[in-house]
């Protein structure tokens, strides 16, 4: 019986651990950017963030989901030529909605998680590019080609 009670009380030390950490990042990164933001640093940690742009130039930032989610809807957007985000997602997942014609190129390496890119490549060697570079950890990371006006599914 004691191996599986030390078993249990470190594995609540951990989670209380985490808990205690996500507690100090929240604070100290709060989330920056709205819907005119050309770039963003979007924190979403034990909650969850949405957001839809309209930036002029997107050129990307970085998204931290840590036990939340983050949803963004960037399909009324005007990306840069090259824009690039950065994604972390711990326990969590971040959402990307991008408009038709972007080529998305993902660089997201997932541990017990996933990334799921549902993007197809553009006939235009001139679209823009969106560059995703991260990490997961029992998280995801989803990007999804659709017009403005579709319903999400």
């Amino acid at each position: 019986m004691r191996p599986f009670r030390a078993l249990g009380l470190t594995g609540a030390g951990f989670v209380a651990g985490f808990m205690a950490a996500g507690a100090v990042l929240k604070r100290a990164l709060p989330s920056r950017g709205d819907e005119e933001s050309d770039e963003v640093a979007l924190t979403a940690i034990f909650d969850g963030v949405e957001l839809e742009s309209h930036a002029k130039a997107f050129r990307g930032g970085s998204m931290l989901a840590w036990w939340g989610g983050i949803a963004v809807d960037l399909r009324q957007a005007t990306f840069a030529p090259e824009a690039q985000l950065s994604v972390t997602s711990l326990w969590g997942g971040v959402a990307l909605r991008v408009p038709p014609g972007v080529r998305v190129e993902s660089n997201v390496t997932s541990v017990a998680g996933g990334v799921a890119v549902d993007a197809p490549e553009p006939d235009d060697p001139e679209a823009p590019r969106l560059v995703l570079d991260g990490f997961t950890l029992f998280g995801g990371v989803a990007v999804k080609a659709s017009s403005p006006g579709d319903v999400p599914g």
